[in-house]
């Protein structure tokens, strides 16, 4: 497995949307609007690739100021989850948050994730509220290093 940034608009952005609307959206009923994937422009995109080029999970992270990534969308394909697909990919993303110079990463992770968050030492700031329809948590982790 290898992961690599993803451009904006381009056709491996498309795939990473797909696999976002089919892991997070359809089982919800809700479809991305052309002006919500417009205000990706500006994001980092990573995507988590087999050796064969194929995608198996994707995330996105949006600088909220010199020193804070949110990390939001993260979609791991069905039949690729609880293979570590998910971990490389925020494993990833916190090292490329090191070396930018950013200290810490934030997310919005839905209630049946936290768990998974929690392995990666994050921590639940906040009480629970509810986002998209669902309940999540506001979840941290300092990254300097």
């Amino acid at each position: 497995m290898y992961i690599l940034e993803i451009g904006f608009a381009t056709p491996e952005f498309d795939e990473a949307v797909r696999l976002r609307t089919d892991v997070l959206r359809k089982p919800l009923g809700l479809v991305f609007t052309p002006e919500q994937l417009a205000e990706e422009y500006d994001q980092r995109h990573l995507g988590a690739y087999d050796d064969q080029g194929q995608l198996l999970g994707c995330l996105s992270l949006v600088l909220l100021d010199e020193h804070v990534w949110k990390m939001r969308q993260v979609a791991v394909a069905e039949a690729a989850q609880g293979k570590g697909v998910g971990t490389k990919l925020v494993d990833y993303s916190e090292a490329l948050a090191r070396r930018e110079g950013l200290r810490l990463m934030t997310l919005h992770a839905r209630e049946s994730a936290v768990p998974f968050y929690l392995k990666l030492d994050y921590r639940v700031v906040g009480e629970r509220f509810e986002e998209v329809g669902i309940p999540h948590f506001k979840m941290e982790k300092l990254i300097a290093g």
